[in-house]
């Protein structure tokens, strides 16, 4: 049998393209050589590690998975939402100040450029509209109420993925890291709630078929080796998780202290029609996986969702932030690779019986 294997997105990217863009400049077209060499190069890394689905690594995002396409717009300031990590930094959102909301920028702009190198499917990720909400206010805009902007915001989102399925993205996922952080900031499930119903409004608009290559990823958080929300139970949210009106979840899981109690906790809470792309390498641990550890992972994980539900990959993307360098490239190609290897072994196992 086959199980199949996909990343999350990012990749670290060449020091010199970070070094390049350290002044801040990092839409000048000057820089566009640099960041079209670096997804070449990324684009044949990973189709060197077998790897059956691949991504552009995002090299070009601009600054993070989070704001890439918002970033740059005259209506915002960069005083937003601010999110703390455990090592004690903090990266914020932009805070928008005025209405209308419309991207400045659409992911379809990506597999543009990954689409001329790529001999293999391409996986493009999005930011949620639920993240993107942050955005708006405490204190209502004048002129322009929050209503008005969810309406705007969930038109964005949807032209977004619709536009990437159409430029031939094999699947399209919606990055949802803040679902974790959510039940920090309101344990009592009200935000995440919220975020859960924004999100399938967006859904809503898409067919039953659209659905099953839109899916979503979710973990506490990934940055210069440190996350924002490990400390979040995961039984606290992946019941509201699972209410999420789409194809696939990707789940942070290699990283988890007690992998064995959250496994039980999807098994109970997962639909029949819901596909599980586990995480089996931890990309904020230095240490490159063996592909028996990995092999070993997807077996544990095959005991308590069905093989025709499982798939696996890795826990968050390796660099989320563009300026983190706290990963090599080299260390997230073997990671990678080792994903790959890994879970062929365990399929041949328990295809085998």
């Amino acid at each position: 049998m086959i199980i199949p294997t996909e990343p999350i997105g990012s990749i670290p990217r060449p020091i010199a393209l970070i070094e390049a863009v350290a002044d801040g400049r990092v839409t000048d077209p000057d820089r566009d050589p640099l960041y079209d060499a670096a997804v070449k190069d990324t684009i044949e890394r990973f189709e060197a590690t077998g790897s059956p689905v691949i991504t552009d690594g995002e090299q070009k995002k601009y600054q993070n998975f989070w704001t890439y396409s918002v970033h740059g717009l005259a209506n915002t300031e960069p005083d937003g939402f601010k999110i703390p990590f455990a090592a004690g930094h903090t990266r914020r959102m932009p805070r928008l100040t005025k209405g209308p909301f419309r991207y400045k920028r659409y992911a379809d702009a990506y597999l543009d450029v990954a689409l001329k190198y790529a001999h293999r499917p391409l996986k493009q990720a999005v930011i949620s509209p639920s993240a993107l909400s942050l955005m708006y206010p405490a204190d209502p805009i004048p002129g322009y109420s929050r209503d008005e902007f969810i309406h705007d915001l969930l038109g964005e989102a949807e032209k977004e993925i619709r536009r990437c399925l159409e430029k031939g993205a094999f699947k399209v996922q919606i990055d949802f890291t803040e679902a974790r952080l959510a039940m920090k900031i309101d344990p009592s499930g009200e935000l995440l709630a919220s975020f859960v119903d924004l999100n399938n409004l967006l859904m809503s608009r898409f067919s039953a078929d659209e659905r099953k290559v839109i899916g979503v990823h979710t973990c506490p958080g990934g940055d210069i080796d440190s996350t924002h929300s490990a400390d979040v139970d995961y039984a606290e949210m992946l019941p509201l998780l699972f209410e999420m009106n789409v194809g696939f979840f990707c789940m942070e899981l290699a990283g988890e202290s007690d992998r064995i109690r959250v496994l039980k906790i999807v098994r109970e809470h997962m639909k029949p029609d819901q596909k599980i792309f586990a995480g089996v390498v931890s990309p904020i641990d230095p240490r490159v996986d063996t592909a028996e550890e990995v092999r070993d992972r997807v077996i544990e994980a095959s005991k308590y969702i069905r093989a025709d539900q499982l798939g696996t990959t890795d826990d968050c993307g390796y660099a989320p932030f563009s300026d983190d360098i706290s990963t090599s490239r080299d260390t997230a190609f073997a990671k990678i690779e080792a994903r790959v290897r890994g879970t062929a072994l365990a399929a041949d196992l328990i295809g085998g019986g």
